[in-house]
């Protein structure tokens, strides 16, 4: 099962690779990290995507809460939640027919098309994962994919919950 954890952490140098080691150390492999500091800049806060039944994921937070570098942790995926990815496609676009079907795809999924050169659009995309994976899936029927990269999922709790120090 997917599980979505978000952790706010102390914004700290090796902080970071202590959670990592948690995953490492046991063999559990990570889908998805995205970290980035809060507004508090001594804090920062991590959403990690793994795959894992509800006693691995027991394991998992309790492994995370008893390193001293972590304040909370949430596990995002029963409750009510919001979570975004970015990908940038860039797309192979070389003939009129190829850069129409393109702009629709792009217009359809509500992307942004940030470069154009003669051969090529660049294509800023957010979404769900299974959006942003369907994208990629519609491009490859209309162009060929020149290059991609995605960010990871961000997410955040809906309503009153929130991670807080």
């Amino acid at each position: 099962m997917r599980r979505i954890f978000s952790i706010l952490m102390e914004n700290a140098p090796g902080a970071l690779s202590r959670i990592i080691g948690v995953f490492s150390q046991r063999g559990y492999n990570l889908d998805s990290i995205c970290v980035a500091p809060t507004s508090d800049e001594s804090l920062s806060r991590l959403t990690m995507i793994t795959q894992a039944d509800d006693k691995v994921a027991e394991q998992i937070l309790k492994q995370i809460n008893k390193l001293i570098d972590v304040l909370k942790v949430q596990e995002l995926t029963d409750a009510g939640h919001v979570e975004r990815e970015l990908m940038l496609i860039k797309v192979a676009t070389r003939t009129e027919v190829a850069r129409a079907e393109v702009k629709r795809n792009v217009d359809i999924f509500r992307g942004h098309v940030l470069d154009v050169t003669s051969q090529h659009y660049t294509i800023e995309i957010t979404g769900t994962s299974d959006k942003l994976t369907a994208f990629a899936d519609v491009m490859r029927e209309c162009a060929d994919i020149t290059e991609s990269a995605r960010t990871g999922v961000c997410g955040l709790s809906r309503g009153d919950r929130a991670l807080r120090a």
